[in-house]
């Protein structure tokens, strides 16, 4: 089960954070320092993913962006880092080549697509198309 998803810069900013799970805002901060702090420091040589508190987190690099998920012990961590390349894949299909700023100025959307994918931690959706079909729908309601 994921916990949370983060997306960060390469200069350590996160730009995303979506919790499938009640976290108190002091104990995020703190979590989010700690993670940021220590995919910033890790090379491309290193495994990506460890245990950090009582979950795994799993991360991926993309160009300039970091996908990190923390999941439950019980998960596979190969099978997560698959599901964040499957989401930057689907970010990639709706923005066309997925950016930053992408992100940042769109971040309704961007959590629209992740509950779409996922489910209070659970996946629901794998299919790119799929998952983009409702936010595709609102899309042509809003014009």
């Amino acid at each position: 089960m994921l916990k949370f998803l983060l997306i960060i810069n390469k200069a350590g900013r996160l730009r995303l954070s979506h919790y499938f799970e009640h976290h108190q805002q002091e104990d995020r901060s703190a979590m989010e320092r700690d993670i940021v702090r220590h995919c910033l420091a890790s090379d491309d040589k290193q495994c990506t993913f460890w245990e950090y508190r009582d979950f795994v987190v799993v991360y991926r690099k993309y160009v300039n962006l970091y996908l990190v998920a923390a999941v439950t012990s019980d998960e596979n961590e190969l099978a997560i880092y698959e599901l964040m390349h499957n989401l930057l894949e689907t970010l990639n299909v709706y923005f066309d080549k997925v950016s930053e700023l992408d992100i940042i100025y769109n971040i309704d959307r961007v959590h629209v697509i992740i509950q779409e994918m996922f489910n209070t931690g659970y996946v629901m959706e794998t299919s790119k198309n799929k998952a983009l079909t409702s936010l595709r729908l609102l899309d042509t309601v809003k014009r």
